[in-house]
C-alpha cells in the first residue's frame, strides 16, 4: 500500500543506512553497518568544519563479528566523515561488547557498556539494529551451511526469539499456525452462554 501523496516540498537532508550479513570461512560471522548523512545545501556548525551540499557529515561503520550462538567475538569501527575532531575517540569503548550476547535486552546491553558520553549516539543506533540483522543472517544462514554439508536439521524445541514480538509472529497468529504449528496458542473464546428456552 502506497503512501499518501505529499505537500509540496524539496528534499533536505538524506540519512542512509545499510546492514550486510556475511558468512565467513572460518565459522563465524559478520555483520556490518554504514551510516551517512547528507544535505542538499552547505552545512555549518558554528567554528567547526564546512561540509558542501551533497557531501557526507556522518560516514561511520562497524563490524561485528559472532559466533554461531550470537556472542560477539570482536568489533572494529570506522569513522570515515564526522563533524568534529572528537568524534574521533567516540569508538574508545566499543570493545567492551566482546563477549555480549545479541538477544534479548540487546539495548539495555549497548547502554550498559557505551551509553551516554561513553559512546556515540550514531554508533548505538546502528547497534540496535545490528541484531536484527544478526537474526537474518544466522539462523538461515546456520540452516544453509547444514543443508550444504548434507547435515541433519535439529528439531526446534523452544520458540524463536521473534515470536511474540510484533503482530505477523503472534502466537496466535495463522502466521505460527502455518510456520510453526508446535508453538500456536489460539486465543481462547468464552465458553458460549446456554441457550434460552423461549418457549412457554
Amino acid at each position: 500500500m502506497a503512501l499518501p501523496p505529499a505537500s509540496p516540498r524539496k528534499l533536505s537532508h538524506t540519512r542512509t543506512v545499510t546492514y550486510q550479513g556475511y558468512d565467513r570461512e572460518d565459522g563465524l560471522w559478520d555483520i556490518e553497518a554504514e551510516l551517512s548523512d547528507v544535505k542538499t545545501y552547505d552545512f555549518q556548525v558554528v567554528n567547526e568544519p564546512h561540509f558542501p551540499a551533497n557531501e557526507r557529515i556522518h560516514g561511520l561503520k562497524i563490524r561485528v563479528t559472532l559466533n554461531n550462538r550470537m556472542v560477539i567475538q570482536d568489533i572494529a569501527t570506522s569513522m570515515d566523515d564526522i563533524p568534529h575532531p572528537e568524534c574521533a575517540q567516540s569508538p574508545q569503548h566499543m570493545h567492551r561488547l566482546i563477549g555480549q550476547t545479541m538477544g534479548p535486552g540487546w539495548r539495555k546491553v549497548i547502554n550498559a557498556h557505551i551509553g551516554g558520553t561513553e559512546g556515540c549516539t550514531h554508533l548505538r543506533e546502528m547497534l540496535f539494529n545490528m541484531a536484527t540483522a544478526a537474526y537474518q543472517t544466522l539462523p538461515a544462514g546456520q540452516w544453509h551451511r547444514r543443508e550444504l554439508a548434507g547435515q541433519p536439521q535439529p528439531e526446534i524445541t523452544k520458540p524463536p526469539y521473534h515470536l511474540g514480538q510484533c503482530h505477523s509472529w503472534a502466537f496466535d497468529s495463522p502466521t505460527v499456525q502455518r510456520t510453526y504449528p508446535m508453538f500456536f496458542k489460539p486465543t481462547s473464546t468464552p465458553d458460549a452462554a446456554p441457550a434460552t428456552d423461549k418457549q412457554g
